[in-house]
């Protein structure tokens, strides 16, 4: 049957029938499937003769992979230190330098190895992933309605397409609503087309509007859009960080070519050195300067980064969105489903009873019993029970007149604090039939309905305040409704119709300020069209924020796009997913917040890698080649490999270490990286000198120590020199990670344990080698247990000196080295400000006690904390919500007081239990 169905289907299969134009019939029946779609076995018949429904992906071969890692700049020049070990080495009078060239070689294979191991890891996961967000679709098989992935489609297929989805495969459409298909990213059409009965639509194409039903005519390669695929151009934009690596690895090299251009210049013309030896010089700084493990670990770190951050329910579709997270400043989320739960709730304390002797609770039952509608008992039949429009209720009540007044009165306070009112009534039945005439009807009461806040959003939004984060509500909703989350929130209510600030017709009120200024001081914003979702991300962008935005819908698509992070909430459209860099599978504010802390963590570990690298790189090229200038001192180049293979052991376990996440929001900044490794590096490379000199022309170590003398200039000394020289830059530049990690003193933060493990075992294997190594062909001598622990001692004494040094250089680049000096610049501060972040304090301090309040959280106001950084909009907004919320307090306790004086109650018995 499968042959008879390939041939009938041959046709079809080699586009002889033009399935896009013939009368919707002729498809069907070229198609051989009607209306009532496939059965299972006809669709994995078609599978294997149309092949799934994608495009074809080239097999990348996992050879040319593994080499594709040692084709970058770093490696180039790590290659170039191989062919000059081999080539240029060869003279003197000596052999080709064979040791180096395959340690060099086997540097890069190590390299390679753990990047392609963990890349390959780190796509498989990815792959995985991914499977979870693939598009699916709605299609008829064997009868029945299910969901299937798109993959798995073949023509003759009847699938059903509605708002939001992108367009499985080409198709034709038959019974349901017009579609209005945006087919720009196909066409370039800006409008979106309207589609109805018999039209052709493509895939990849994205519903804007309706439902309808269409039949599949083509998938896979045979699509429109597999067919202009080869078209499209594919050329790979140079991302950010790829910009970063690019700066960071440039700076290494410039550096490496500036000191082996001095040697060049020193050794050959002014002292007359060998030849041989020069080399050996030149290559210790091309060997040890160049971070070959730079592209590993940073690519390593964002893989197992990408894997954790999906553990906690987002999944990172573009992974450098992670450090574009790290920086986010201002995050736009959506009200409904994200700030608040989507469901709307009756508030019971407001419930207004305008029937004597009826209580709350009596009321929530006669609303409840009047939406049941089937198995209604006995007295569900003799009391009858309304609930509906306010309105339309009170004109069937016997007592209009009576209380008309006040209930409008109600409404529209309710609808003041924007709450919708719902108006219950009953009517007695006597005969106990609903059919049968009963008393007049009773208007009960009203109940305020809201969408009430998720119980972790007034807490999240406070997090993500302290985290320098600034959360703008964006609802489509009414500006009363919007107010009255913020308020439920404590993000405070300084919102606006969007319409006012980006319409045509905006407010008189604020026509003459900066739209600008606005935006960026906003709580939030109502009324908000998609359009203008996309314009309030486009002007934070154009302040210099990092913008996140938070959607669901087709329509949120472009601003998802724009946005430096588009998130796609839990259950997002295809579209929204489609657009967006991240996708939650968790529904609320506090996955994204918690996606925040870690991608700042993941952040924190490159750029802590990063200082390293440059540190190290200018430690050794300044530290050997003052070595090579000022002594003549020949530092074997192979020693120099071990050092580099005993660091990369080591540092590929900084994607894992523990770290505490920056509390402010944080972003590449090269100077500070550059300053950071230039200072830390010159330091350690005259910590190097100055061993050096005191081993080597001074009889200090021999005399306090008791250890044999190096200060001889015997060939015996030398290797021995070059021991205790290979131990003491391999012990301080390894330690010297323990410093860029942590933004305290380096003893405090503690480590991860794989770190400090690796870090112990390539420092007992360097004391090893350093004690008892005797090898000819690298020109090193044990130096003995004494020598060693010298090198450990004085690697110890002068590693303390870091963390000042690293502290002095973070406060001189952020311009507040002087608030270390005077806390308060009294000199520079007017008359009105002098004192105003204390005035404030004690302000809420003495409102938070008026109310009854606990003293506020240290946490709340950190100006005083050792962050003290927090960026100016962020501190105001939080100041905003406090001050938000304690005026919502002061005036509950005024209607509190109030309601006291009218009852005749103790104020005093309220105030003992008026706690929030």
């Amino acid at each position: 049957m499968a042959s008879r169905q390939e041939g009938s289907l041959d046709a079809v299969l080699k586009e002889a029938v033009d399935l896009e134009h013939i009368p919707i019939d002729e498809v069907f029946e070229n198609l051989r499937c009607s209306h009532e779609g496939l059965t299972s076995e006809q669709a994995q018949q078609r599978l294997q003769i149309f092949g799934p429904n994608k495009l074809e992906e080239k097999e990348e071969s996992k050879f040319l992979k593994f080499l594709g890692f040692m084709w970058n700049p770093l490696s180039w020049v790590m290659e170039a230190a191989a062919i000059m070990a081999i080539a240029l080495a060869n003279g003197g009078g000596k052999p080709p330098d064979w040791q180096d060239f395959v340690g060099i070689i086997t540097l890069l294979l190590i390299n390679s190895t753990i990047s392609f191991i963990e890349e390959n890891n780190a796509g498989n996961a990815a792959a995985a992933l991914m499977a979870r967000l693939a598009p699916k679709a709605k299609v008829l098989r064997d009868g029945r309605w299910t969901e299937e992935e798109a993959a798995v489609l073949v023509p003759g297929d009847i699938i059903s397409i509605k708002l939001g989805d992108i367009i499985p495969a080409d198709a034709r459409l038959l019974d349901g609503d017009p579609l209005k298909i945006d087919q720009s990213a196909l066409t370039g059409e800006s409008l979106p087309a309207t589609k109805g009965l018999g039209d052709g639509v493509y895939s990849g194409s994205t519903v804007k509007q309706g439902e309808i039903e269409a039949v599949v005519i083509a998938t896979g390669v045979h699509t429109f859009f597999g067919k202009a695929a080869h078209l499209v151009d594919s050329t790979n934009q140079v991302g950010h960080f790829q910009q970063v690596l690019t700066a960071i690895g440039n700076f290494c090299i410039c550096s490496i070519a500036v000191g082996m251009f001095i040697e060049i210049i020193v050794m050959y013309p002014i002292q007359h050195r060998a030849y041989r030896p020069g080399i050996d010089n030149l290559l210790v700084l091309l060997i040890g300067g160049i971070p070959i493990a730079m592209p590993t670990v940073l690519s390593v770190t964002m893989a197992i980064g990408s894997h954790r951050l999906s553990q906690q329910g987002a999944i990172t579709k573009r992974m450098t969105a992670i450090e574009e997270m790290a920086g986010m400043d201002v995050l736009c989320s959506d009200k409904t489903g994200t700030l608040t739960l989507n469901k709307l709730s009756v508030d019971k304390n407001l419930i207004e009873v305008f029937e004597k002797g009826v209580t709350q609770d009596q009321v929530i039952l006669m609303a409840a019993r009047a939406s049941r509608i089937e198995n209604q008992d006995a007295i569900d039949t003799a009391i009858v029970g309304m609930l509906g429009d306010p309105k339309e209720i009170l004109n069937l009540a016997h007592n209009k007149s009576e209380i008309a007044q006040k209930v409008h009165t109600v409404i529209d306070k309710f609808a003041e604090r924007g709450l919708r009112s719902l108006g219950v009534a009953y009517q007695d039945v006597p005969d106990g039939r609903k059919e049968s005439p009963g008393s007049p009807w009773h208007f009960v009461a009203l109940l305020p309905l809201f969408d009430p806040p998720r119980h972790d959003s007034a807490e999240t939004i406070q997090r993500a305040l302290n985290l320098g984060v600034n959360v703008k509500m964006i609802t489509g909703d009414q500006l009363a409704i919007g107010k009255e989350t913020g308020r439920r929130l404590g993000m405070g209510t300084n919102m606006y119709p969007s319409s006012a600030l980006l319409g045509q017709n905006k407010d008189e009120s604020i026509a003459d300020l900066p739209v600008d200024d606005l935006i960026e001081k906003a709580d939030g914003f109502a009324g908000v069209f998609p359009e203008h979702k996309y314009e309030i991300v486009k002007r934070l962008q154009a302040r210099k924020h990092i913008c996140g935005m938070t959607g669901d819908g087709v329509n949120d698509a472009p601003a998802l796009k724009k946005a430096d992070i588009g998130i796609a909430v839990a259950d997002a459209t295809d579209a929204a997913r489609s657009a967006s860099d991240i996708v939650l599978t968790e529904p609320g504010l506090s996955v994204i917040i918690s996606a925040v802390l870690t991608s700042r963590a993941i952040f924190q570990r490159m750029k802590n890698y990063t200082i390293y690298a440059v540190s190290i790189t200018i430690r050794i090229v300044l530290g050997f080649m003052l070595l090579a200038l000022i002594w003549e001192f020949d530092f074997p180049p192979f020693m120099v490999l071990i050092i580099a293979i005993l660091n990369d052991g080591t540092i590929m376990t900084i994607s894992k270490d523990r770290v505490k996440p920056s509390p402010l929001p944080d972003s590449w900044k090269l100077a500070e990286i550059f300053t950071t490794g230039v200072v830390l590096g010159g330091y350690l490379a005259m910590m190097t000198v100055i061993f050096f000199w005191a081993a080597y022309k001074t009889n200090f170590f021999p005399r306090v120590f008791h250890v044999k003398s190096l200060e001889k200039t015997t060939q015996d000394d030398f290797k021995m020199l070059a021991s205790a020289v290979y131990l003491q830059v391999s012990t301080i530049s390894q330690a010297l990670i323990f410093v860029t990690r942590s933004r305290s003193w380096s003893f405090v933060e503690r480590p991860g344990f794989l770190l400090v493990f690796a870090f112990f075992v390539a420092q007992l294997i360097a004391t090893l080698i350093a004690v008892y190594a005797d090898w000819g062909f690298t020109s090193i001598k044990g130096i003995g247990w004494g020598w060693a622990g010298i090198v450990w001692l004085y690697n110890i004494v002068f590693y303390f000196p870091l963390d000042i040094i690293k502290f002095f250089i973070r406060y001189a680049l952020s311009g507040k080295a002087w608030d270390l000096v005077i806390d308060q610049r009294i000199a520079f501060t007017r008359k009105k400000h002098f004192g105003k972040e204390e005035r404030e304090l004690k302000w809420a301090h003495a409102q938070r006690t008026l109310h009854g309040l606990q003293p506020p959280d240290a946490k709340l106001f950190p100006e005083k904390a050792a962050y003290n950084e927090l960026s100016q909009m962020a501190e105001e907004a939080k100041r905003r919500a406090e001050i938000a919320r304690l005026r919502e307090l002061h005036t509950l306790k005024g209607h509190v007081e109030s309601v006291v004086k009218l009852k005749g109650l103790d104020i005093g018995t309220i105030q003992q239990s008026y706690t929030v």
